[in-house]
């Protein structure tokens, strides 16, 4: 996160060497800093001389603004950060708590749903990389940073750097997925579009990768052209690689690892979702000869 030493107060650029020595992402620096901004505005005044009635006050107003519990979460996140790590007030935020996010189930697309999404993708990067969010359980961050040299054809696996929670891992590379990407390779190489050792999934300018924003609008052009009414987005590919591997009977724990969850029970939610495991559940009532009433 880049600011202007010139338009940056002595306390925000002391938050902005807080965040910088603790290695935040360039996105939660600027969420944090959006949260700080946010309440400032709304006390009227500088932000360190609240007491712990103002954010107590601040979230309520937040709440009847009807802001999802979401936004709520990482907006109160920002303001522990800015108030006990900061100013070292930690007493200030004892009357801010968390709230409650209810789990939804993700909607899940079919294998015929699946084939129309990609079929339908607009061209062969777009389907390879699509291809790769499903067909390795990527996030849309990591696909769009894949480099050449990270998809290993021998071992037959993709190297993911840096994922979510700056881990490094390995993603699984299946010979369907594998052959996608070469059709996108003798493509790009026949445009100039890749630069040796680059990114795999260039921007308009080869130097930058893919956007996410890009991708994104790709699986949703891809989605109306395949007439897919279910309300996905690009994220439920992933949701979808792990209930289809559960559905053809592999180990929940090997999809745990595929999707680079630390917690078992982040994996096991897709067990709720995958139908053809419940259709092949046998119900107790199969068990018991009950006769008909006369």
């Amino acid at each position: 996160m880049t600011q202007s030493t010139q338009n940056t107060s002595p306390l925000r650029q002391r938050m902005i060497d807080d965040m910088r020595m603790r290695k935040l992402s360039p996105k939660t620096q600027t969420g944090y800093i959006r949260a700080v901004r946010r309440f400032t505005g709304f006390l009227g005044r500088a932000p360190d001389t609240a007491n712990a009635e103002d954010l107590r006050r601040f979230q309520l107003h937040l709440v009847e603004q009807g802001m999802s519990s979401g936004s709520l979460n990482a907006t109160i996140t920002g303001l522990k950060f800015f108030f006990e790590t900061t100013l070292e007030r930690p007493e200030v935020t004892t009357k801010m708590s968390h709230v409650y996010e209810p789990r939804k189930l993700p909607v899940i697309l079919s294998l015929e749903e699946v084939t129309r999404l990609l079929q339908a993708a607009g061209g062969p990067k777009y389907q390879a990389a699509l291809g790769v969010a499903y067909g390795a359980g990527l996030r849309a961050n990591e696909v769009v940073h894949l480099t050449t040299s990270d998809i290993d054809s021998e071992r037959m696996v993709i190297r993911v750097e840096q994922g979510k929670g700056k881990r490094d891992r390995y993603a699984m590379l299946s010979p369907a997925l594998l052959e996608l990407l070469r059709v996108w390779w003798r493509h790009a190489h026949v445009h100039r579009q890749l630069l040796p050792g680059g990114w795999l999934f260039p921007g308009q300018n080869p130097v930058n990768p893919l956007s996410t924003r890009q991708l994104n609008r790709a699986f949703h052009f891809a989605r109306k052209a395949a007439e897919i009414d279910k309300p996905v987005s690009l994220h439920s590919l992933r949701h979808v690689f792990a209930t289809h591997l559960l559905e053809h009977h592999e180990d929940i724990r090997v999809i745990q690892v595929l999707l680079g969850h630390q917690k078992l029970e982040n994996t096991a939610r897709y067990s709720q979702v995958a139908a053809k495991r419940l259709r092949e559940v046998k119900g107790p009532l199969e068990y018991l000869e009950i006769n008909p009433p006369n």
